[in-house]
């Protein structure tokens, strides 16, 4: 009995300590985000990481979440007559949660296990020391310019996930439902609320915080070797999703009352 205790004791206090230790890390990263040395180079080559060479696969992910939701809702819809609906839940879904999550979790997959990827195996080849040796703050050279290109590339990722989704959903309901083009789009457009879209995109921008926040903290705590690296690139992945998630949560409860 008093060595299970002692055990659940230690597992408390060595998760306390984690998460005191990701807090301390996240305030020195948003610090730096504000105090200069600013590298614009790096700040740019983090953007074109994030946004554009993130396009393929989220536009692929919300093409088809569109068009299943679409299959979906009309096979749901149709016990009750209410094909008519299909049109306004596929857009406020699309906007309002599917298109945020989905980027985000795309993301989470791509960019948070090449962060700490990236991060971890600076450290194991000693080059953020060497950053310590020129003078130079690794949190403003490595995590600032990644979380600000996180915080600000996510929403247009979001923002073309939405409209790809909603146009997937209508090739769908027009071409294999049989709605007619006309009223579905004026639908769509009656039923959508700029609050639908800005509380997704403000969740774009919470989770590109969370996501480049958690993949250079496991990066810059990453054992030495190539199995510490490829230990804290799972984690990096599998912390960003569960935060994405948590996230969206609290979010929507946020904007939309519980």
């Amino acid at each position: 009995m008093i060595r299970s205790i002692a055990t659940l004791g230690e597992y408390t206090l060595d998760a306390l300590q984690e998460i005191g230790r990701v807090s301390v890390f996240v305030m020195k990263g948003v610090s730096s985000c504000f105090l200069p040395k600013f590298f614009p180079r790096e700040i740019f080559r983090q953007m074109m990481a994030v946004g554009f060479y993130s396009l393929p696969i989220v536009g692929l992910t919300a093409i088809f979440a569109g068009m299943v939701l679409a299959l979906q809702m009309h096979i749901g819809f149709k016990r009750f007559d209410a094909e008519g609906a299909i049109a306004a839940v596929v857009v406020i879904s699309i906007t309002r949660e599917l298109g945020p999550v989905f980027a985000g979790l795309m993301v989470a997959g791509r960019l948070g296990s090449s962060i700490a990827a990236e991060i971890g195996s600076m450290k194991v080849s000693e080059q953020i020391d060497a950053l310590l040796t020129l003078r130079v703050n690794p949190f403003h050279f490595l995590v600032a310019p990644r979380v600000i290109a996180g915080v600000l590339m996510l929403p247009f990722l979001v923002l073309i996930a939405d409209i790809i989704g909603v146009m997937g959903g209508f090739l769908v309901a027009v071409t294999v439902l049989d709605f007619s083009a006309g009223p579905y789009i004026a639908q769509t457009i009656q039923t959508l609320q700029l609050m639908d879209v800005v509380s997704g995109l403000a969740k774009a921008s919470a989770f590109g915080f969370c996501i480049t926040s958690l993949g250079c903290y496991h990066g810059f705590y990453s054992d030495l070797g190539a199995r510490g690296v490829g230990r804290a690139t799972t984690s990096a992945v599998v912390s960003s999703c569960i935060g994405v998630l948590v996230l969206n949560y609290l979010l929507t409860a946020l904007f939309f009352g519980i």
